[in-house]
């Protein structure tokens, strides 16, 4: 039924708790897992446009650690930010894809708009299923920092499951 499996992760805690699931479903189907990170380049994104990764952040984050300020640096440099955020976005890719040995796994790390790139990468490799971590964000936080997952769901040709975080774990 699902021979290829699309997990999206960002390294945050809704990912984490999706990985459960997709390593249950992979050794249920014998299906290949695609892990996928999508480092965001818009203008005024999380990627090259000037943000930070930021440490303390359990995925990528427009908040620069030295000022605490959102959005554009005059004195970064692009180039020295695309490649901290993809040597990141492997990081994350290759932590997803410890899985027990019979789980066939390949990793890959995309460029663009997270939804957008995430929905390519599905119709590219002919994904059966996407599974997505969601933060749990309601209200204002929801509405201004917008639903990778929520745009998933809508968009995808492929069924997609949902996984939340653990209310407990601080999300």
């Amino acid at each position: 039924m699902y021979d290829n499996i699309l997990f999206p992760t960002d390294g945050s805690a809704g990912s984490e708790a999706a990985a459960a699931h997709v390593s249950e479903l992979a050794s249920a189907f014998d299906a290949t897992v695609h892990v996928v990170h999508v480092v965001d380049t818009r203008e005024g994104g999380l990627g090259v446009s000037g943000a930070f990764v930021h440490e303390d952040s359990q995925a990528m984050s427009g908040v620069s650690p030295e000022t605490g300020y959102i959005g554009r640096h005059e004195d970064v440099d692009a180039d020295e930010v695309e490649a901290e955020l993809t040597a990141h976005a492997r990081e994350l890719v290759g932590a997803a894809a410890e899985s027990p040995d019979d789980i066939d796994m390949t990793t890959a790390v995309e460029m663009g708009t997270p939804h957008s790139a995430i929905l390519q990468y599905a119709d590219d490799h002919d994904a059966d299923l996407i599974v997505m971590g969601t933060h749990g964000r309601t209200g204002v936080e929801r509405y201004l920092l917008g639903s990778v997952t929520e745009k998933v769901v809508r968009l995808a040709d492929a069924p997609v499951v949902t996984v939340r975080a653990d209310e407990s774990d601080g999300e």
